[in-house]
């Protein structure tokens, strides 16, 4: 086999405005061809969602194999394939087994995971904790505040270190972006009162070798992360909107391709 010729997988990435969807080279971690994108539909049932998946799997017939698993994001806890929440989609998700759902619809094997889980994966295997060892912690920072783990690069899913008590509040209450925009507080303040507080507290509990923060702030990280006085190395994500649709698409290979190696 040509370790150099592409190896392609597709991934789509469910969130509460918009599912995005590409075909991805797992070799390189890029998307092989422009992403799709549609409209998450209202009411975002399980049914209407699983209508655009299908009609998003379906765009890249020259580029993904019929065979190829599919990976999906999802903004909800999942247990084996399994939505036990739901954020900002139709609470009709609660209990529905996202993975089989999306298999009868579109004829692949799926893999359906958290989208920050997936987004720690890309970050792992192409991005900025590429072939880091140990414990790699992503956090990343938006309305709420998503987590991800890794342990030598195998995923713990389902953590959910943005609600973490701290001074007896929801930590991402104090610490995510949008507390930043909504009190009006400076980089600095930010980084100085609230980040401080909160990356200390998981360091003190997870003892992680790197911590990688991602979310649209990461793109202006040289305002706040420099701040931070951690014992572990913090660094900002690399791969940013596409990591949600690599990860996934990794991960479905990773478990359902007959072909891994």
């Amino acid at each position: 086999m040509d370790k150099t010729a592409p190896k392609v997988g597709i991934g789509i990435d469910i969130g509460g405005s918009g599912i995005k969807g590409a075909p991805v080279d797992l070799r390189a971690g890029r998307f092989t061809a422009e992403r799709v994108k549609i409209a998450t539909p209202h009411p975002s049932t399980p049914e209407a969602v699983a209508t655009a998946v299908t009609e998003i799997a379906a765009s890249f017939p020259d580029q993904v194999a019929p065979e190829c698993p599919l990976g999906i994001t999802f903004p909800a806890v999942m247990q084996h394939g399994v939505a036990r929440s739901a954020a900002n989609v139709d609470q009709s998700w609660i209990g529905t087994d996202v993975a089989h759902l999306m298999a009868e619809a579109t004829g692949r094997p799926v893999v359906a995971v958290n989208d920050a889980d997936a987004a720690a994966v890309a970050e792992h295997r192409f991005g900025a904790a590429a072939d880091v060892n140990g414990v790699v912690l992503l956090t990343t920072l938006g309305t709420g505040i998503g987590t991800a783990l890794l342990t030598d690069g195998y995923l713990v899913p389902n953590t959910e270190f943005g609600h973490l008590e701290i001074n007896g509040q929801d930590a991402e209450k104090r610490a995510a972006a949008s507390a930043r925009e909504d009190e009006k507080l400076s980089y600095e303040e930010w980084a100085e009162t609230r980040l401080q507080r909160y990356y200390s507290t998981l360091e003190n509990l997870l003892w992680p070798d790197l911590i990688v923060v991602g979310g649209g702030v990461s793109r202006k990280a040289d305002r706040f992360l420099p701040l931070l006085r951690l014992r572990s190395p913090i660094v900002p994500a690399e791969l940013r909107n596409t990591a949600g649709i690599v990860g996934a698409a990794t991960l479905a290979w990773e478990q359902l391709s007959p072909a891994h190696e």
